[in-house]
């Protein structure tokens, strides 16, 4: 995705969240978005105060990125079980993050994985953690740092038998702040 499209993303997201803290309704797409947006993909959408304010999204290409993205912003707000519903005083503050994923690949060694171009995935059983590659970087985890803390998010044991690890990449976007300047932070 370019920057001009992923600031049309970011817009979206905004719409959504706003449209859905205020009113309840769910944004439809405009008619008018570049052809990225119809094409299927994994998204993840991070929300931002002056802390982590709510992180969810598909990742798995399971439908076309503008309904994922439109999904992925109102959950991060309303329905990330680890924080409060996002408030309507909160909106002119939420600092939008968009990720759009590749398709995950199963991996047998943990040295294929690159901090800050990869994220991972750990599935063992109906137990699933998902980490984005941006998290790697931003608490400075060496590779087997990022593996366990995956782990931990899947609610296992760092080292546990049988369990199947993904990666994939991620490509990132970011306001600088709440409404402002958007840059990619990984191509």
């Amino acid at each position: 995705m370019r920057l001009d499209q992923a600031r049309l993303g970011i817009r979206l997201a905004h719409q959504a969240i706003e449209n859905a803290v205020r009113t309840g309704q769910r944004t439809q797409p405009p008619d008018d978005l570049p052809a990225v947006f119809d094409e299927v993909g994994g998204v993840f959408v991070t929300l931002h105060t002056a802390l982590l304010r709510g992180c969810v999204g598909h990742p798995y290409p399971d439908q076309k990125i503008k309904a994922a993205l439109i999904d992925a912003a109102i959950s991060a707000a309303l329905y990330d079980y680890r924080f409060p519903a996002v408030t309507a005083d909160e909106l002119s503050h939420l600092k939008v993050e968009i990720t759009l994923l590749t398709k995950p690949q199963r991996i047998t060694d943990i040295n294929s994985i690159i901090i800050g171009k990869h994220g991972l995935i750990v599935k063992k059983g109906h137990r699933q953690g998902l980490l984005l590659p941006q998290v790697a970087t931003e608490y400075g985890w060496t590779r087997q740092e990022f593996v366990d803390q995956t782990y931990v998010k899947a609610g296992l044991m760092p080292g546990e038998r049988d369990v199947e690890l993904f990666e994939f990449e991620g490509q990132v976007f970011s306001e600088v702040q709440p409404g402002g300047e958007i840059i990619e932070l990984i191509p």
